[in-house]
């Protein structure tokens, strides 16, 4: 089989504690391969902790919209945090082992490869929320420019099947991608997504990959929002020439509540385009012949940046939705308003009525 990648060109970067031990210290070149290392290893710990960051915003959101009562509400904006949260979990895991420096063999080695160190399930959440974030994208469009047809046909099933949609075609597409382009080489490292029979496929792959996770993303989002942004124009200046001062009060209020909703996903997406743009550019830098490989410090980089996305999310919802961060709020105890003790009733008593007017 030839592969598409040259192994030992580029994924010689010091791996293990015996390869670190190994370089030669005394030339210039020996000591910027340890300078690399020591890059590397900082940056998978900036990646370690983005992940912890986004564990703990995300959980802390899907908290929140289970108390407030707004999960059965927003179940795909739910559905987003559950995928970016998943995705988070998976990569700490994922840096973890990284840094525990293992060496591969056998079948548990294999295994641990394809499932785990491949970055295969980090890229089943990643892909998820990406999928699920253009579903939301759709929903917000066709209830908005389409109202009477989205009463009629979006139903609580048809959400529950776009949800999980999200999650299932993520999960086979990576599971029958990682299959055919992972495995564990004879230095007991493992390649995830770079095993390529051919060199075209890669580049087919590449292309098709940035296109449909990017691009046409993109797409989906700058059509929907355009068309949201002027139905909602159109609606108010309507609304105004025709309704009298209560129903515009009403629909007014309405509309804020729809507005809040749009800004918060608008955001989100303008987020997502900015901050997966990086790592985007890199993979089309490596795939096309360029010297460069996924354990490297710029790739950590990439990757800080990208699941920056994930982790700001929650902080996103929680600025934007009312019900949300009133929860939040109330967690925080220097938030919460005192409560006189039950045991000293004496001291409200003395406190004359002219004072008592002014607490």
């Amino acid at each position: 089989m030839t592969e598409e990648i040259s192994t030992n060109s580029y994924l010689s970067v010091a791996m293990t504690t015996m390869e670190v031990d190994n370089i030669d210290t005394t030339g210039g070149k020996g000591m910027t391969s340890l300078y690399l290392f020591d890059a590397e290893f900082y940056f998978e710990l900036a990646v370690l902790f983005i992940g912890i960051v986004g564990i703990g915003g995300n959980t802390l959101v899907l908290y929140a919209l289970v108390v407030s009562k707004q999960h059965k509400k927003h179940v795909l904006i739910v559905n987003q945090n559950a995928l970016d949260l998943v995705s988070c979990i998976f990569l700490v895991l994922l840096y973890l082992l990284r840094l525990c420096n293992l060496y591969l063999s056998g079948v548990l080695g294999h295994w641990l490869c394809i499932i785990i160190l491949s970055e295969y399930l980090v890229w089943c959440g990643t892909n998820g929320s990406i999928i699920n974030l253009a579903i939301v994208t759709i929903d917000r469009y066709l209830k908005v420019v389409h109202p009477i047809w989205s009463r009629k046909y979006l139903r609580t099933w048809v959400v529950y099947c776009a949800v999980s949609f999200a999650w299932i075609s993520s999960i086979i597409y990576n599971a029958v991608v990682v299959f055919f382009t992972s495995e564990v080489k004879r230095d007991g490292e493992c390649y995830g997504y770079i095993v390529f029979k051919e060199k075209w496929h890669r580049k087919l792959y590449a292309i098709w990959y940035v296109l449909s996770f990017y691009f046409i993303i993109l797409a989906i989002f700058i059509f929907c929002y355009g068309r949201i942004l002027a139905a909602i124009r159109r609606q108010a200046n309507v609304m105004a020439a025709h309704s009298g001062p209560g129903s515009i009060s009403a629909q007014a209020q309405s509309n804020q509540i729809q507005s809040n909703v749009i800004k918060t996903m608008v955001l989100v997406s303008v987020f997502y385009a900015v901050a997966w743009l990086p790592s985007i550019i890199y993979y089309l830098l490596m795939t096309f012949s360029i010297e460069l490989h996924f354990v490297d410090a710029r790739y950590y980089v990439c990757m800080f940046i990208a699941f920056s996305y994930s982790s700001a999310n929650p902080f996103i919802y929680a600025t934007k939705f009312d019900a949300v961060r009133k929860v939040l709020i109330a967690m925080i105890p220097c938030m919460k308003s005192p409560i006189q003790p039950a045991n000293e009733p004496e001291v409200v008593q003395s406190v004359p009525t002219s004072n008592r007017q002014f607490q």
